[in-house]
């Protein structure tokens, strides 16, 4: 296993995003459509924020059952914004962090995605599945 081996090795480079100014429907949209957990929220290309999935979860039982419906009932939804719900205190990576590093980040967390930036900029994003897919390709 390659010890200092940077996280962009692993990251997801096209990284599905949310406006600061989109509405909740359209995050439950780019879940289902894109069977994705996490989405950063940006400002241009600055990230602001990260919405999860459980996010919209605590605020409404949003198809829980059914993860393949892209039919949204947007009741709740109509009455928080993705500002008001995302997290806003960010744990940032960038492209040169380790993997090790980003891995011992997630596992003292409570969350399982963290943006890759650089500076303030969006360049990609890393989650558990990408440590758990990279760990595995090592055997």
């Amino acid at each position: 296993m390659k010890h200092s081996e940077p996280v962009s090795a692993i990251m997801s480079k096209n990284v599905i995003k949310l406006n600061i100014a989109d509405d909740l429907t359209r995050a439950e949209l780019l879940f289902k459509q894109n069977k994705i957990r996490h989405i950063p929220v940006v400002d241009g290309n600055i990230v602001l924020g990260m919405l999860s999935y459980t996010d919209l979860l605590r605020i409404s039982f949003v198809d829980a059952v059914d993860d393949d419906s892209e039919i949204v009932d947007t009741t709740v939804y109509n009455m928080f914004t993705v500002e008001q719900v995302m997290a806003k205190k960010l744990v940032t990576v960038s492209p040169e962090t380790t993997i090790k590093e980003t891995a011992e980040i997630l596992s003292t967390r409570e969350f399982h995605a963290l943006p890759v930036c650089e500076g303030n900029l969006l360049v990609g994003i890393v989650t558990t599945t990408d440590l758990i897919k990279y760990l595995i390709d090592q055997y």
